[in-house]
């Protein structure tokens, strides 16, 4: 018996090609929670990048001595969210203008960086700093360097807001900075966490 004879109806669609972004604003969590809200990104991982060392360690990031910052990795959908966006929020969601520093979170892994993929990344991260700067008083620090190498953080880290809503951290600091995103409709409405 003959196989069945496959009609294309359709044309056929080939898989959406998803672009990667990597940007370091602070902790790792405060934007892995943000970046997970806004609709065309596909998934986040909290990371480390741009240093020296060799698959490091939080500890080890913490100490400082591996020169890795803690970022956040943006896989997104092209069609449905630009990089330039991206960069939008980037800058919405973080101080670039503290160095080594956000909020009571001190260290060069605490840095404001973009890791870039493409030399379109870079022209277009050099020219939304230029333009952005224009938002804050003082300059801006935010280093942006090509990407050599990124290491996922430790599975814990992964998600960390939505598994930690109600640990002090997340209610001090990253939900008031999601509630005023929310507020300036930047991110998707966040789900209230029970009390």
């Amino acid at each position: 018996m003959c196989p069945k004879r496959i009609k294309f109806s359709e044309p056929m669609t080939t898989p959406q090609r998803l672009e990667t972004a990597d940007f370091g604003g602070g902790c790792f969590w405060c934007l892995e929670a943000v970046f997970r809200r806004l609709p065309g990104v596909e998934s986040v991982v909290s990371g480390y990048a741009g240093g020296r060392t060799e698959n490091p360690g939080y500890q080890a990031v913490c100490n400082g001595t591996t020169g890795h910052a803690e970022v956040a990795r943006i896989e997104f959908d092209p069609a449905k969210i630009s990089y330039a966006r991206l960069l939008e929020v980037f800058w919405l969601a973080h101080d670039p203008t503290t160095l080594n520093r956000q909020g009571n979170d001190a260290g060069t892994q605490y840095r404001s960086i973009i890791l870039y993929h493409t030399p379109e990344q870079q022209a277009t991260a050099e020219e939304s700093k230029r333009t952005a700067q224009a938002q804050f008083q003082n300059p801006m620090v935010t280093q942006i360097v090509p990407l050599t190498k990124f290491y996922p953080a430790e599975d814990h880290h992964q998600e960390y807001y939505e598994d930690n809503a109600s640990a002090p951290y997340c209610q001090v600091v990253i939900a008031p900075k999601l509630r005023k995103l929310e507020r300036q409709q930047v991110i998707k409405a966040v789900p209230q966490t029970p009390s």
